[in-house]
């Protein structure tokens, strides 16, 4: 099991910062691992959405099933899933300390299943390494 968390400040309202990542397939614009990420299902996203999301880690392509599991006012939670591990992406976000800025916390919890758990501790420095990148990535995005 992987655990990673970065909290940081973003130029933009909590609302317009939940509204622009609750849809998952925008991944593709902020997550530095994100090869593609497309919808599966139509209409609103809402809890139950889901996404086929191709990632490069450790050098090689993965493939997962995203699924939006809670969207609640100042949080959004997916989880990821193949056959190697279990990815959960818990999002929160709040006020800023001025107007118009928002402190977004990204928890990241990776959980391998079977021999992939051996990776676990490779793991944990290459995540550690892109939970910075995302942290760069999301301030790019939201001007910061």
């Amino acid at each position: 099991m992987v655990d990673v968390k970065r909290t940081f400040t973003v130029r933009a309202s909590p609302d317009a910062v939940l509204d622009y990542l609750r849809d998952f397939s925008r991944a593709e614009e902020w997550d530095p691992g994100t090869v593609s990420c497309r919808r599966l299902d139509d209409g609103p996203v809402r809890v139950g959405s889901t996404w086929h999301n191709v990632s490069k880690f450790l050098g090689s392509e993965t493939e997962l099933r995203y699924e939006l599991t809670v969207s609640e006012p100042g949080r959004l939670q997916f989880i990821g899933r193949n056959n190697t591990a279990t990815s959960t992406d818990d999002i929160r976000v709040g006020p800023g300390e001025r107007p118009g800025e928002s402190a977004l916390t990204y928890h990241a919890h990776v959980e391998f299943h079977g021999a992939a758990k051996l990776a676990a501790p490779v793991a944990k420095v290459a995540l550690e390494k892109l939970g910075t990148e995302t942290e760069q990535s999301l301030t790019r995005v939201f001007g910061g």
